[in-house]
């Protein structure tokens, strides 16, 4: 096994351990949570952090951009290059930092007009938002370090660090939660756990790295050295704008066209497809910087015979969370939380699908992302007004079904068919045609399952899985045999599927033996 396959299956693995332990944390915190803190402040809290995320725009999409220039002299092993850049980086990070300090304290002058009618009080939202605020802009100035990590394909070390850190953070926050029902104690000891996280993991970095030298004034005199740099994060930083928009601002429109205790209940929803989202991005970044390396080796045959790999094992994996988000999703509420915090069925609907536009493609977005094409700014622009014109029309009538129309129809044609067009002419340079012919099996197969799916849940789930125990039973017997076949048919219908199957002899040989 060559070193760049072994590290990109330990990213995978490192990362379903820890994706299986912080989602079973996750759904029992989030009864705690909503139990003894209340949907109010759990609503609030969830607003703050979609206020967090838009103030990361300012990152601009410098991390995106450098990582693009670690790659070659990762591969070379060329530690003077790797420390110019890393200082360059660190310099620029810095700058970030006291950056979203700065607009995070002017945002905070407007929290008397926005949370005036809450019942906890304007005093615990500005001392949550601060505590944010504090851990966002430490996260840049001191943690800038683990995008050598990722680029180096050790993603899996950043996993455990981190990871392990929320762990513990959620049981020390479910004990408080449970025992003391302080708002403000567990606000504090998330800062708390932010900052031992900061000093443990650069620590571990100096201990993984001990030739790497950061100099920041050096990276100030360097920056002019690449033009590259500011150039790429230029065509980034509109395309930033747009996924805040698009995916992280969720909270704050519900927020501004609902209300408040109403993100307590699309939270509950966002949450379970966020930790599935994660389990679905696992396999992407665990060889994103994979890819990266594989193009600057050049092999062409490699480089589509792992394209194709990459789509096949993404529709398998989205089939999974597809199918049983489908199936379960809303019993599983109603037996977790109750029936009361259900939303409408065509809300859950409208998230499955602009889950599914969102991740479908990722394949291409890898490649895009690691070849450094980030020059069509224009498709980002498009993206962008269409969301927010569409969402302004519709959500105050419509309210939640209007923001997520927003994002499905301002996304579904500039990730469905210009980016594919723009890698392989760009890219590969290919004609689209052959994107087209390989993808049309794909988009066949997982139909005909959706409806499949759709079928079962309406003469079984909807009828009979009424509780947590026969939920599990059904849910057993029908996803299991379903998602088998799905798998034999994408091996039977895909060459990408038997590229990647293939990597395990055994395996490949058994399903050839079964299938036509």
């Amino acid at each position: 096994m060559s070193e760049r396959v072994h590290r990109s299956v330990m990213n995978i693995k490192v990362g379903m351990l820890f994706y299986m332990l912080s989602l079973i944390l996750a759904f029992f915190s989030r009864k705690i949570f909503l139990d003894c803190l209340g949907a109010e402040f759990i609503g609030l809290t969830g607003m703050l952090m979609n206020i967090m995320g838009f103030l990361s725009v300012a990152e601009l999409g410098i991390g995106t951009s450098i990582v693009y220039f670690l790659y070659k002299p990762l591969q070379e092993d060329n530690h003077e290059k790797i420390n110019e850049v890393m200082s360059i980086l660190a310099f620029l990070y810095r700058c970030i930092g006291y950056v979203i300090g700065g607009c995070g304290l002017i945002i905070s002058l407007f929290f008397p007009w926005w949370f005036d009618n809450l019942s906890i009080g304007l005093s615990l939202v500005y001392f949550a938002y601060y505590s944010f605020l504090a851990s966002s802009a430490a996260g840049y100035i001191f943690n800038y370090k683990q995008l050598l990590v990722s680029a180096n394909q050790k993603q899996y070390l950043v996993n455990a660090y981190f990871q392990t850190i929320n762990i513990t953070l959620s049981l020390v926050q479910i004990l408080l939660a449970y025992y003391y029902r302080n708002l403000w104690l567990w606000i504090l000891v998330d800062l708390i756990f932010t900052m031992i996280g900061i000093i443990i993991f650069n620590r571990q970095i100096h201990k993984l790295y001990p030739w790497l030298d950061i100099n920041l004034q050096k990276g100030k005199r360097n920056l002019s050295k690449y033009p590259e740099i500011l150039k790429k994060t230029k065509q980034i930083f509109i395309q930033k704008i747009k996924d805040f928009i698009l995916y992280r601002s969720d909270e704050i429109m519900v927020g501004m066209f609902v209300s408040v205790v109403k993100i307590a209940f699309y939270g509950n929803y966002t949450m379970i497809i966020n930790k599935l989202n994660f389990l679905v991005n696992i396999l992407s970044e665990g060889l994103s910087a994979g890819v990266g390396n594989l193009l600057a080796e050049g092999n062409e045959k490699n480089i589509m015979k792992v394209f194709w790999e990459l789509t096949a094992a993404r529709f398998f994996v989205l089939g999974i969370v597809i199918f049983s988000l489908l199936l379960f999703i809303q019993p599983f509420i109603a037996c977790w939380l109750g029936k009361q915090y259900q939303l409408e069925e065509i809300i859950v609907y409208l998230l499955i699908f602009n889950f599914f536009i969102r991740l479908q493609t990722a394949a291409v977005y890898i490649y895009l992302g690691s070849a450094g094409l980030f020059s069509d700014v224009w498709a980002s622009w498009t993206e962008l007004v269409l969301n927010l014109t569409i969402t302004l029309i519709l959500a105050p009538t419509y309210g939640i079904v209007g923001i997520l129309l927003g994002k499905i129809l301002s996304f579904f044609f500039i990730s469905s068919f210009w980016k594919p067009y723009y890698l392989f002419s760009q890219g590969f340079h290919k004609s689209v045609w052959i994107y087209w012919r390989g993808m049309i099996p794909y988009y066949i197969l997982f139909a005909i399952f959706t409806i499949l799916t759709l079928w079962i849940k309406s003469i079984v789930i909807e009828i009979y899985a009424v509780s947590f125990t026969t939920l599990i039973i059904y849910g057993s017997a029908l996803i299991i045999p379903l998602l088998c076949f799905y798998f034999i048919s994408l091996f039977q219908f895909t060459t990408g599927m038997k590229y990647f199957v293939a990597r395990k002899a055994s395996v490949y040989h058994f399903l050839e033996r079964i299938t036509f």
